[in-house]
């Protein structure tokens, strides 16, 4: 007999199969658990040392990996995980030497990490020319110029060199120039150190548009009322080496697993607190890896008087959102809004979470702000009248809706997800059936596998009469939402028109399997779908009042 699941887990084995299902859904906590026990039965397992380091670093405890860490490195056991909570350790202390030995001949991170780290080890050691000639010894490692250039343009900037570090950001050749909003920031700083804030004001625009957030914003005005700002990106040797931490693990966000960068962040957060990008960031792998609790709590240490409190609590949203906490998401955009009550994004964020909670009124009355705030013809324009067009409709506003999509159009013309809502709109009104094929056939060219859009080809080809024309569209709508209720209750309305009844029949008793009991306010009708399966469509059209089923050329 099978032991239950509790039991199982307090064996050996069984916290080990435990903490390997717990780190496969991303349980941090569970897993370091887990492995935890298992460890203390198996001290000398390496699989459970590791797992333990992984977990507890994802779940920015470095302090708790460093015992394990330690030990492997003691008996001479290598690992990444482990030595990275070494080298975070041996930066808290101060103990720059070991980073300098022979670029960690014994074993090291990897070389892009160990060069950089080396780098800043010699600028803690006084040597600056020695770090700066490390630097360049990583710049012409294959792919690392650019890391290796801004953290020299760092190091000289942080040692006063201002003007060695803006000939780096100035030579095109350093890959800097379409580097991060970090590296821009750097520049803008050091510009403005030079005396040159034209140049930075200047620089920042061309690098994020107009549109600045408010802690872009508070720099740019400080640079036009002609102040100069501090140096401060980087103010110590540690805060170098948390950069190098910093800088990987964005570099990995989106080209490696989401745990595996999160490992370098929370380092970069361990050896800088205040590093304001790296709980940023942990926050939003967190969310991608469904820890949503854990992102919450990230997400709420970035300090009310930070510039970047925005971006922390629009995160913190969108998180509450995900765990299915949509009232608590509400209240903290609601909050935020008061707070900031000038920058569209909130507004927008508001009117996205009010809108996906069926509240449509509350959510124009949030888009109403986001487009007060929002410069006429910028990019995000649009998508705010797709979004409130969306909600007015649904309030049955239907003569503003329409206008909100046609300016959304006039905006971006080949949008198509505007072309599809407003063309199958049309279509469902019986207004402008041309104009809507016109506007469907455009948006099925932009995303022919969308299932939305195809299904509203062959639906509109259905309105017009052209039946067998609508068939192919329309089962192949079918192919790409398999399981849609909508979808496959048009294709059974095309079956009908055409002369196959038998198959109509079957594709509304599918139909009938796929609706939600719990989707009140769902577009499929379950009371008309068992309709047409007792009488037929023909039928269900007379009892409506509508126009009998009718092919285009009269017959």
């Amino acid at each position: 007999m099978a032991l239950p699941a509790p039991l199982l887990a307090q064996s050996g084995a069984g916290s080990y199969l435990a903490g390997r299902h717990a780190l496969f859904d991303s349980d941090f906590e569970q897993a370091a658990s887990y492995f935890t026990r298992a460890l203390s039965r198996d001290p000398g397992n390496v699989g459970l040392m590791e797992n333990v380091i992984i977990s507890q670093l994802a779940l920015g405890r470095i302090d708790r990996a460093l015992p394990i860490a330690q030990k492997m490195e003691a008996e001479g056991l290598r690992n990444q995980a482990a030595r990275m909570v070494i080298a975070a350790d041996r930066v808290v202390r101060g103990e720059f030497d070991p980073f300098l030995k022979a670029d960690n001949e014994d074993g090291g991170i990897g070389p892009l990490v160990d060069g950089l780290l080396a780098g800043w080890a010699y600028i803690g050691t006084g040597s600056v020319a020695k770090a700066l000639e490390r630097f360049d010894q990583v710049a012409e490692e294959n792919g690392l110029r650019s890391f290796a250039l801004y953290h020299k343009a760092l190091a000289l900037a942080m040692v006063g060199d201002f003007e060695g570090a803006e000939a780096i950001y100035a030579d095109r050749k350093s890959g800097l120039s379409g580097m991060s909003r970090r590296a821009v920031i750097a520049r803008a700083q050091i510009l403005s150190q030079l005396g040159r804030n034209p140049e930075a004001l200047e620089m920042m625009t061309d690098a994020f548009g107009a549109a600045f957030d408010p802690g872009l914003t508070a720099m740019a005005d400080a640079l036009a009322a002609g102040e100069q700002l501090p140096f401060d990106l980087i103010g110590t040797t540690r805060d170098g080496m948390a950069e190098v931490f910093f800088s990987v693990g964005a570099a990995l966000n989106g080209e490696a697993a989401d745990d595996y960068a999160l490992i370098y962040v929370r380092i970069a957060n361990y050896l800088r607190p205040a590093h304001i990008d790296a709980l940023l960031l942990s926050a939003d792998l967190l969310d991608g890896l469904g820890q949503y609790d854990l992102a919450v709590e990230t997400y709420k240490k970035v300090p009310a008087t930070s510039p970047d409190r925005h971006a922390a609590e629009l995160g913190r949203a969108d998180a509450l959102r995900r765990a299915g906490k949509p009232n608590a998401a509400i209240e903290v955009l609601g909050q935020l809004a008061r707070d900031y009550p000038t920058l569209p994004v909130v507004h927008n964020a508001l009117g996205d979470l009010l809108r996906q909670q069926e509240d449509y009124k509350g959510a124009v009355a949030a888009y109403d702000k986001a487009l007060e705030y929002t410069e006429e013809g910028a990019p995000s324009q649009w998508f705010m009248l797709y979004a409130r067009g969306i909600s007015l409709e649904r309030l049955e506003q239907w003569p503003q809706a329409e206008a909100d999509f046609r300016h959304a159009l006039e905006l971006n013309p080949d949008q198509p997800q505007v072309l599809n809502y407003l063309g199958y709109s049309l279509v469902e009104k019986q207004e402008s059936l041309d104009e809507a094929l016109d506007m469907i056939e455009r948006a099925v060219a932009a995303q022919p596998n969308s299932g939305f859009i195809v299904d509203s080809l062959g639906w509109v080809l259905f309105r017009m009469g052209r039946y067998e024309e609508a068939v192919a569209h329309m089962e192949h709508a079918v192919e790409l939402m398999p399981v849609d209720p909508v979808v496959t209750d048009h294709l059974g309305d095309v079956y009908w028109a055409v002369g196959r009844a038998r198959e109509a029949e079957f594709q509304w008793r599918r139909a009938l399997s796929f609706v939600d009991p719990d989707d009140a306010d769902g577009e499929a009708d379950p009371d008309r779908i068992r309709r047409k399966l007792e009488v037929g469509l023909d039928r269900v059209l007379a009892e409506e009042g509508a126009a009998p089923l009718k092919v285009a050329n009269g017959d």
